[in-house]
C-alpha cells in the first residue's frame, strides 16, 4: 500500500459517523447490511449517510453489491488487512506481533 492510500483510508476513518458505519459493517463480517438498516440502526439520514458510504468506499474500505433495488454494503477486507499490513509493517523493530492485540482489550477497544 502506497503512503497516499493509507493516509486516505485513515482520513476517511477519522470522522466520527464514518468510523461508526465502519465498526458497524465490522460487526456484521461477510454479510453486510443494507443501506436503509445502517440507516435506521445509526440514526443516520439517508443523504448523508450516501455521502459517507461514497467516502469509505472510495477509500477501499468498504464494497458494495446491489440486489435488485437496495445495495448491501460489506468490508473490503483486502483494502482493511493492506492498511493494518502498512500500520504494522516496520511496528516494534519488526515484531508486529507486538502490534496486535491482546487479551487485555476489551470489546469496546479499550486496554486495560
Amino acid at each position: 500500500m502506497k503512503l497516499s492510500e493509507a493516509a486516505n483510508a485513515l482520513g476517511a476513518l477519522a470522522q466520527p459517523t464514518r468510523l461508526e458505519i465502519f465498526r458497524l459493517l465490522v460487526k456484521c463480517g461477510t454479510d453486510g447490511m443494507g443501506a436503509g438498516n445502517i440507516s435506521a440502526l445509526l440514526k443516520i439520514p439517508k443523504p448523508t449517510l450516501s455521502f459517507h458510504l461514497k467516502e469509505l468506499l472510495a477509500a477501499g474500505l468498504i464494497n458494495s453489491e446491489r440486489e435488485g433495488r437496495s445495495i448491501t454494503y460489506r468490508l473490503e477486507v483486502g483494502g482493511i488487512r493492506n492498511l493494518m499490513c502498512f500500520l504494522t509493517d516496520d511496528c516494534c523493530q519488526g515484531r508486529p506481533e507486538l502490534c496486535l492485540p491482546d487479551s487485555a482489550c476489551t470489546t469496546n477497544g479499550v486496554c486495560a
